[in-house]
């Protein structure tokens, strides 16, 4: 698939992915969904050599400033609920990705901006980003996930206060409530983003990738994550890395990690 909303760098087994749509301030449409959807299911499980994903947005101004509005204006019958349930389906793909995908926000992440950012599983904040759920102002809710993850992320009642508000926060209170993980100056988020992937990159790949299968289904209703912390415990107890690892500690060298 030839991608024409998104590039794609690869530097070293770090992938960079922008959001290219400069002009529309990176409003996610229909097509930019189609090659994330792409990206995360065919593309990047191929790439054997994968140490992580870093998600951007083109230009100085956004992340992603939001949804394609335009495309929401001609619903019909269910539409509304296709269109959630595809970008839920998609952002659900990034969240469960077993490589590191952080968000690096340089600029606005609102609406479908902010709820991408939240899929991801670190955000790097540009001192200049902001964060929020406007979609009240215009009559509707987040679709994508956010009246979810963000509660999940900030606590019930800072998400609720924000999600009826529609207030946008600076990246220094996003910091302050758990929104994001780090703020940097703007234009070094892609570098503090590659920095936590590299180091990611050093432990054993198994582990970190059980690591995120828990955390998610800690917060599946269907399942529960302690027992899913159970299995996993006992598939890395049964892998190469885990002997690798227990016998560099013992050793007292570096591990080397094969992801077997």
């Amino acid at each position: 698939m030839t991608y024409e909303n998104i590039l794609v760098k690869n530097i070293r087994g770090i992938i960079v992915l922008t959001i290219n749509r400069e002009k529309s301030m990176n409003a996610l449409n229909k097509y930019v969904f189609n090659e994330l959807e792409h990206f995360f299911s065919v593309a990047a499980p191929k790439k054997k050599k994968l140490k992580g994903i870093i998600i951007t947005g083109a230009g100085e101004k956004a992340f992603v400033a939001g949804a394609d509005i335009k495309e929401f204006l001609n619903f019909k019958g269910d539409d509304a609920m296709k269109v959630s349930a595809r970008g839920q389906e998609i952002f659900n793909l990034i969240e469960k990705f077993p490589k590191p995908v952080i968000a690096a926000v340089n600029g606005f992440a609102l609406g479908g901006g902010c709820e991408l950012a939240m899929a991801c599983h670190l955000r790097i904040a540009s001192d200049r980003a902001r964060f929020g759920q406007p979609e009240v102002n215009l009559g509707i809710i987040p679709g994508y996930g956010g009246t979810q993850r963000l509660p999940q992320l900030i606590g019930r009642g800072r998400a609720l206060e924000y999600l009826m508000t529609g207030d946008m926060v600076g990246a220094e209170e996003a910091y302050r409530i758990g929104l994001v993980n780090h703020v940097v100056p703007h234009g070094e988020e892609v570098k503090k983003a590659k920095d936590i992937i590299t180091k990611i990159a050093s432990k054993a790949p198994i582990a970190v990738a059980k690591i995120i299968e828990c955390v998610d289904d800690a917060y599946n209703e269907v399942l529960n994550g302690f027992d899913s912390e159970v299995k996993a415990f006992g598939a890395v107890a049964h892998s190469e890395d885990f002997k690798e690892g227990a016998n560099a500690f013992v050793e007292r060298r570096e591990a080397e990690f094969k992801g077997r």
